[in-house]
């Protein structure tokens, strides 16, 4: 079966340098070990024991970054220089995605999430996917809920971090 899915895309763009950016991007997240977080959340005996590792990792934002890829360094290999600038997280909640995907098993297609930073001629791009664009086919009221706080949270937290 194929079913087809409009995307909403958030984006916005600064003036704001994109080293700042992305430390303003980086301060709200948290980062952890992904080895010593996956080891202790595959140790976890139960629930309550694995929702505390998930907290402990979180950052400001209520969000964990799970991988952090230099796009613009890859980019960069071909040009000679450091130009462009473009860095993708890959960031979310473990607990946001149990939640969505107890109600839409396909949720964890789409979490954790992109968030993409790159910088162009008329500034610093913030782009991210929204969540409930990738659930309203759907049609389940709970996980559209969920989906919508998920998407104020990276919308705040990429207003934040250009503002």
């Amino acid at each position: 079966m194929i079913r087809k899915i409009e995307i909403e895309r958030f984006s916005l763009t600064t003036s704001k340098p994109f080293d700042e950016v992305i430390a303003g991007v980086n301060a709200a997240i948290g980062h952890p070990n992904m080895a010593e977080f996956g080891r202790l959340a595959h140790e976890a005996h139960s629930f309550a024991e694995l929702k505390s590792v998930v907290e402990r990792n979180l950052g400001p934002a209520g969000l964990m970054l799970f991988m952090q890829l230099d796009h613009g360094a890859v980019l960069g290999k071909d040009t000679g220089t450091d130009i462009p600038k473009m860095i993708r997280f890959v960031i979310g909640n473990p607990l946001i995605m149990k939640e969505m995907a107890k109600h839409v098993p396909d949720a964890g297609s789409y979490a954790p999430v992109t968030v993409l930073v790159d910088a162009r001629a008329d500034g610093v791009h913030l782009s991210y996917d929204r969540m409930t664009s990738f659930l309203a086919p759907y049609k389940n009221r709970d996980a559209l809920a969920v989906a919508r706080d998920l998407d104020r949270k990276i919308e705040d937290l990429l207003r934040n971090a250009s503002a």
